[in-house]
């Protein structure tokens, strides 16, 4: 479950006024069970010490998945307002902040390394099976939300890995066409065919640049000739040993 799915709009009253409309769809579900919060006005009752976080605070699974989808936002798509606070007031409004901070650096060093090994299913098990034997580990439970929670979001963190490690520009797209030449030094070159080609050059974030390129027949035959070698490189590396 993403963390969108996780959560739930509904306006909180606080000491200070209404708090922005974000809790979690778990604690929201609670609220609408509980007799006498049926409607926003008793949502009063959040803050009147209606004890709504799973037994064992931070032991409990079912914030985990928004915490960790807050993690991701923040560590690997460079979404820079989630903070420490903001995950834990909306995902475990229960715990300190002190005894919150150990197990959010717990859960980030994890998917850290989880996404810095770019782990498939079977490293996943064998790594989170070993984080629940280790003292101060990590509880089945949490270990089955967090391998859910990979397998749903490792295509995109890995792309956005990707994306965030490219020194230089990547190319986005390639047009061509081809003309008659219509301005030389020599005449006889004129309306000849020439390949006229534009690539799409631009970095991560950044917009588009274009360059466009003109080949006579000449030209292309030489670029075809490089591209026909670096082919057969890739091949050769491609082959097993």
């Amino acid at each position: 479950m993403g963390f969108a799915e996780q959560m739930c709009w509904l306006p909180i009253p606080t000491a200070g006024g209404i708090s922005p409309p974000f809790v979690p769809r778990a604690f929201a579900q609670a609220i609408s069970a509980h007799p006498g919060c049926r409607s926003e006005a008793a949502l009063s009752c959040w803050g009147a010490g209606l004890q709504l976080t799973m037994a064992g605070e931070l032991e409990g699974s079912k914030p985990l998945s928004g915490l960790l989808s807050g993690l991701a936002q923040e560590a690997f798509h460079g979404h820079q307002g989630i903070t420490e606070e903001l995950l834990r007031s909306q995902l475990y409004p229960d715990v300190s902040l002190e005894e919150f901070r150990p197990f959010l650096a717990k859960m980030r060093g994890i998917l850290k390394s989880i996404a810095s090994a770019d782990m498939d299913f079977n490293q996943l098990e064998a790594f989170l099976t070993a984080q629940t034997k280790k003292q101060g580990g990590i509880t089945c439970d949490q270990a089955a939300v967090i391998s859910k929670f990979w397998k749903s979001h490792k295509t995109k963190i890995r792309e956005s890995l990707m994306n965030q490690s490219r020194w230089d520009s990547g190319l986005r797209g390639l047009s061509w066409r081809v003309d008659g030449k219509s301005q030389s030094r020599h005449s006889a070159q004129i309306h000849t065919p020439v390949a006229i080609m534009e690539l799409e050059i631009g970095k991560s974030g950044q917009e588009s640049e274009f360059l466009c390129l003109e080949f006579d027949e000449v030209k292309v035959n030489q670029v075809l000739k490089k591209l026909s070698e670096v082919e057969e490189t890739i091949s050769t590396l491609m082959q097993p040993a």
